[in-house]
């Protein structure tokens, strides 16, 4: 049986931040909770077992029970779009990111989550995957961290701790300076993160963990494996494994959180950042000495019933496992409306008393009220997608979705309320619905590129 562990009651930064200073207001009263944000990679719609029974995630299921989950929640369809978009508040194509970049996604002068979080007062660390610029130059706390740590590029192998082969495989990191370690990655990011909570003072924090978990390569040991004997094949048994011990780690940081006595006021933001990419290959040839280190075969997730995957902007690439947990604060309940990653830089900053400068231009809006329960039902909007080399676009407004190719010759439409799996594209027999959300995409598309970083920018 796998361990559980269950909650209880369940120096341009320095510069930069001047320049925001002044900029934000606070509010008084209640003192502003510490947030913990947990951010899974590669995670697809049934990869918890509250959507999926086959699925072995017990702690992430009794926070999820406890919280407010968001069922219509939206992301990026792979990594760095999803990551540029919850620190900035703004879709991704905004900075010219559309797939997985190692090259620096933001200009330096950005108006990040956390460099927001810093004027109200908050601590800030990272301790995980950033994968929004790969070079040391680029790291988190160029961009208003106080302390980072973990893999500057994307996903790394589970013991060597490398990326893809090239110029940035060597990406582990503490606050910007290439390190070697020892340990499984999963450990080593919970580890750094359990430490950092212990630190803590009065102040409030902002921790940020995005997991690697449960992106290729995967390899776990024995203890890990048990109880994933029924699947017959090893590289997919190392990805269950590999879900075993990211579920146990969440427990971990909850249980972190209760010892510190701070439970009462730490709010939990839970996703992934693109749906799951079931056929992945785990010994992909990308990473270095993978054929000799990994098991061979499949090692990705589900994302059914939904139609699509990870690259893909259908709802099985987008559409993804997400909750607020607060229990001081939040009845526990579930919210079926269109939420989406942008939003969550207005609704943390909401929540804190943080008004962004006048130049910040959000995409995002703050959805407290529909968490919290203060608002039934909220406004109809629109929702905004850009798809890997922008080869595809889509859009939502209300019910509709339509994804259009980059030339317009090729367009779908779909009616999510009664077909969410979309299995049906209305396109041909809805003209009218095609060229209102065309427009809508015309319009979403010319304020695309407006903040592409600056290549001869100085950090």
């Amino acid at each position: 049986m796998r361990p559980v562990i269950a909650p209880s009651s369940l120096v341009l930064a320095t510069v930069l931040s001047l320049c925001f200073a002044g900029s934000l207001t606070a509010q008084s009263g209640d003192p502003k909770p510490n947030i913990l944000v947990i951010l899974i990679d590669d995670m697809g719609w049934g990869d918890v077992g509250y959507h999926n029974p086959a699925r072995h995630t017990p702690n992430i299921d009794r926070l999820a029970a406890a919280g407010v989950r968001l069922e219509q929640h939206y992301v990026a369809s792979s990594c760095s779009p999803t990551r540029a978009a919850f620190h900035t508040g703004r879709y991704w194509s905004r900075f010219g990111c559309t797939a997985p970049s190692n090259p620096r996604v933001l200009p330096f002068d950005t108006f990040t989550l956390p460099r927001a979080l810093k004027q109200a007062g908050y601590e800030t660390c990272l301790t995980g995957k950033w994968h929004l610029g790969s070079d040391p130059a680029w790291n988190p706390n160029v961009y208003g961290y106080d302390h980072s740590y973990g893999s500057l590029a994307g996903g790394v192998g589970p013991y060597d701790h490398r990326y893809k082969t090239g110029p940035y495989s060597n990406t582990w990191h503490r606050d910007g300076h290439l390190i070697e370690e020892k340990g499984h990655v999963t450990d080593l990011i919970t580890n750094e993160a359990v430490n950092w909570i212990g630190e803590r003072g009065d102040k409030p924090w902002f921790l940020y963990v995005p997991f690697t978990a449960v992106h290729i390569p995967v390899m776990e040991e024995e203890k890990w494996l048990a109880g994933t004997e029924s699947e017959p094949e090893l590289s997919r048994r190392h990805f269950l494994a590999c879900l075993g011990h990211l579920d146990f780690s969440i427990g971990r940081l909850v249980a972190a959180v209760e010892k510190s006595g701070h439970q009462e006021n730490t709010l939990i933001v839970f996703f992934s950042d693109n749906g799951a990419y079931p056929n992945a290959v785990n010994a992909d040839d990308k990473y270095p000495d993978a054929e000799a280190q990994y098991p061979h075969g499949p090692a990705g997730g589900t994302n059914l019933p939904l139609r699509g995957q990870k690259t893909q902007i259908y709802e099985g690439g987008i559409r993804v496992p997400a909750f607020f947990y607060w229990p001081a604060k939040l009845h526990p309940g579930v919210r079926n409306f269109p939420t989406h990653v942008v939003d969550l830089m207005p609704t943390l900053c909401g929540l804190v008393g943080v008004t962004p400068p006048d130049r910040v231009k959000w995409d995002g809006r703050d959805i407290w009220p529909l968490v919290s329960g203060t608002e039934a039902v909220p406004e109809p909007r629109r929702l905004y997608w850009v798809n890997g080399g922008w080869k595809e676009r889509a859009v939502r407004e209300g019910d509709w979705k339509l994804i259009a190719s980059a030339d317009g010759k090729r367009k779908q439409l779909f009616n999510l309320a009664i077909d969410p799996n979309e299995t049906q594209d209305l396109a041909s027999s809805q003209a009218d619905k095609v060229a209102t959300l065309s427009a809508a995409l015309a319009e979403e598309s010319a304020k695309d590129k407006d903040a592409v970083p600056n290549d001869q920018e100085n950090p």
